[in-house]
């Protein structure tokens, strides 16, 4: 049976509008952009991304004592 090792990492998601690069701090936040008609944000601008950062990684193989 292997072994699954458990390793730190942290998640970020990013609320992002595909067309001008502005970066929202939330979801809600890109929603009221949306609603205010003094922008042309639209509901096909919203893109959505997932960062993962690995804390540590380790190459060396593990072996059974």
């Amino acid at each position: 049976m292997t072994e699954l090792i458990k390793m730190p990492a942290e998640a970020k998601e990013i609320i992002k509008n595909k067309r001008t690069g502005k970066i929202y701090a939330s979801k809600a936040d890109f929603d009221n952009d949306v609603a205010d008609p003094n922008t042309d944000t639209t509901v096909d601008d919203f893109r959505q991304d997932l960062e993962i950062k690995v804390t540590r990684v380790s190459m060396g193989a593990k072996t059974k004592e």
